[in-house]
């Protein structure tokens, strides 16, 4: 499975994160560690985000804590 990651460490809620595509589209998804965790081993997960096709695209943090970008 090819993705980018990108480990934003410990995060407040309502803070912004912005991601810049360049180039194409790409499924762009905001997930705790844990749902990180089941994205990688192919199990169930859940995530914040879409399939992206303008730059650039912001999301909300929802709650405090560790979160991670991923891009496919």
């Amino acid at each position: 499975m090819d993705f980018l990651h990108r480990d934003l460490g410990h995060r407040k809620a309502g803070e912004v994160v912005e991601v810049q595509l360049r180039g194409r589209a790409a499924n762009v998804r905001l997930m705790d560690s844990s749902n990180l965790s089941n994205y990688r081993n192919r199990r169930r997960y859940r995530y914040l985000g879409a399939h992206v096709t303008r730059s650039p695209y912001r999301m909300r943090i929802p709650r405090s804590g560790h979160w991670h970008i991923v891009v496919d």
